[in-house]
């Protein structure tokens, strides 16, 4: 009879918790917002952070709240841009954009300071006096990149990581990754790019590696767009300004700019 009334007891206080726990999740519920719930469905969910927020959830937010432009996920692109244009009942204009190694060295073009044959890792090798290339702004071909791409984007060609333009989406893991900070995001429709982050003057940089840029500025003074600038002895394209013509793909004496 005791153990009756002890389950009857702990019955009744199980009943009651459960009537104060479903009272409770009706006061103190949190209003649901759809429109940011439709938002966070259409974003892919990769949590890349190339939007510039944290994740999904808090880009999702600031859409919804207007605090951040629709045209941010790169991840997404194209169709999650048709979605979002739906949802928002505004045109969302997205354009694609890639990861861009800026090396273009080979076995044969670059030199070696010493045999790596530690961990195959470009952070653990750049930690050994800066990697085993002669050249310290050089891809080390490791494959740091290839492993956090999601999308089988990148591989290693001839010692250095080349990008499949497109598969890749442009979601900034690789260049987040990377230890020399040579992978950039730029947008697909630009191609004339330099592949190279040699900063030494034109003589130390070509010996260590015959693709490097020398800072020679035929590619600055060659530009009718203004969109070359030679800094710290080395080209950068700005895409803004760049109309993709390739004049300067064909003056480069060491053919570090590239373009399809």
């Amino acid at each position: 009879m005791g153990v009756l009334y002890a389950v009857l007891i702990i019955s009744a206080i199980g009943l009651v918790f459960g009537v104060i726990l479903s009272l409770a999740s009706k006061f103190f519920a949190v209003p649901v917002d759809e429109r940011q719930e439709k938002i966070r469905e259409a974003l892919p969910g990769a949590n890349c952070g190339a939007c510039g927020f944290s994740g999904c959830d808090g880009y999702a937010a600031a859409i919804n709240n207007g605090s951040a432009e629709p045209n941010l996920c790169t991840a997404g692109g194209e169709s999650t841009a048709k979605v979002l244009s739906e949802i928002l009942g505004t045109e969302v204009k997205t354009e694609k954009k890639v990861a861009f190694v800026k090396c273009n060295h080979s076995y044969n073009k670059a030199l070696s300071d010493y045999a790596y044959s530690g961990a195959v890792s470009c952070a653990a090798a750049a930690m050994l006096w800066g990697g085993p290339l002669s050249c310290k702004f050089g891809c080390m071909g490791l494959g740091d990149c290839v492993k956090v791409c999601d999308y089988g984007a990148i591989s290693i060609i001839d010692g250095t990581a080349v990008v499949n333009r497109d598969l890749c989406v442009g979601c900034t893991k690789c260049a987040k990754v990377c230890p020399k900070n040579i992978i950039e995001i730029v947008p697909c429709s630009k191609q004339p790019a330099v592949a190279c982050n040699n900063k030494q003057k034109g003589a130390a940089a070509r010996k260590v590696c015959t693709a490097a840029c020398i800072g020679c500025m035929k590619c600055e003074k060659a530009c009718k767009y203004g969109a070359i600038t030679v800094n710290n002895n080395l080209a950068h394209i700005d895409t803004e300004k760049c109309t993709g013509c390739g004049e300067c793909v064909s003056l480069c004496p060491t053919k570090c700019i590239v373009g399809e």
